[in-house]
């Protein structure tokens, strides 16, 4: 895999969604979970979408419980929370798991491409975010520290 062009995901209605079809956008690929310390950042993510959707902007959520089990819903459980306590209007994915063998491709792909800090490849927490350019190719990786708001430069540069 070469680009994120190659990969097709599952939404969270099972729905699969090709991403050559996201091809031309700019998207921040996001592990999420809703009972994290961090879930505060949804606001700052929907803050994000609404900002430069019409440039060409998207936000891709993957909620994941691999971290302390803080995702234990059912998907249309997060899809019901983010919408009611945080406005989320982007797309919420399928849950995943960001590392270990059963791993989502796409993120295996991703980690790959833009590995932590000290060439880590592992994901270390929720809301590890990945920033996407126009071709499909992975441009900055950011720790779940980082808040959303902060990343709107590096958005914005792409756009």
């Amino acid at each position: 895999m070469t680009s994120l062009a190659d990969f097709t995901i599952t939404a969270n209605d099972g729905s699969a969604v090709a991403l050559g079809d996201k091809r031309g956008k700019v998207l921040l690929v996001v592990n999420t979970a809703s009972k994290c310390g961090f879930t505060p950042q949804y606001d700052g993510l929907q803050a994000l979408y609404d900002r430069f959707d019409a440039q060409g902007f998207e936000v891709l959520a993957f909620p994941c419980n691999q971290f302390a089990g803080q995702e234990p819903g059912a998907d249309e459980e997060i899809v019901q929370f983010c919408r009611a306590n945080h406005g989320v209007t982007f797309p919420i994915m399928q849950k995943v798991e960001v590392n270990g063998p059963n791993a989502s491709p796409l993120f295996d792909w991703l980690k790959a491409e833009a590995p932590g800090v000290m060439g880590t490849k592992g994901i270390k927490w929720n809301f590890t975010k990945f920033l996407i350019d126009r071709e499909g190719r992975v441009a900055s990786r950011y720790a779940p520290t980082d808040k959303p708001e902060a990343i709107a430069a590096d958005i914005a540069a792409l756009l």
